[in-house]
């Protein structure tokens, strides 16, 4: 009996790159026209699977993907059922120190995006290939565009903390 191969063909990592970019880019576009961040998140569902998928143990970067992929879910959850709740107030401080930057506080909805853009940037730096770093920068801009969806104001200094962090990560002060 002659064995037949089955040949199972998947698509290339920049193919699948390409895809989830368009999505996440649709996903911007419906935002912005509905003013609507669920639109975002939903959109950029499909690349931080893919990020979850691609990236090796490493310097805690797979532990950053899986919280990626969990606070998009929990923000998902947060936006559909209308949750508010103010961590500024909750822990009496305006702003809380951690993992190295200090993050305004304000409705947990946008505590979210600004989580997932801040780890998805570190990812940038700590992910070796190419596909994952790509991956992030998606994830990046994305969480950027829910942030001004959410609050407008807050994205001013939501940018600036990226922006400070991007230079203190490549050895510029700012």
């Amino acid at each position: 009996m002659a064995k037949i191969k089955s040949e199972k063909k998947s698509m290339s990592p920049i193919t699948v790159c390409v895809i989830v970019t368009l999505i996440a880019l649709v996903g911007a576009l419906l935002g912005m026209a509905t003013k609507n961040a669920l639109w975002m998140f939903l959109f950029l569902l499909p690349a931080v699977i893919y990020e979850v998928i691609r990236t090796e143990e490493g310097a805690s970067t797979k532990t950053s993907a899986v919280i990626l992929l969990v606070v998009v879910c929990l923000e998902i959850v947060l936006i559909l059922f209308g949750v508010n709740f103010d961590l500024a107030r909750f822990f009496g401080e305006e702003e809380k120190y951690i993992a190295g930057y200090s993050l305004p506080l304000g409705d947990i909805k946008v505590f979210g995006p600004l989580v997932t853009a801040i780890l998805s940037t570190v990812l940038v730096f700590r992910t070796y290939g190419p596909y994952t770093r790509w991956l992030s920068i998606v994830i990046a801009c994305g969480s950027l565009v829910a942030i001004f969806l959410l609050s407008p104001t807050f994205f001013e200094q939501a940018l600036k903390l990226i922006v400070n962090g991007l230079f203190d990560r490549v050895g510029y002060g700012y």
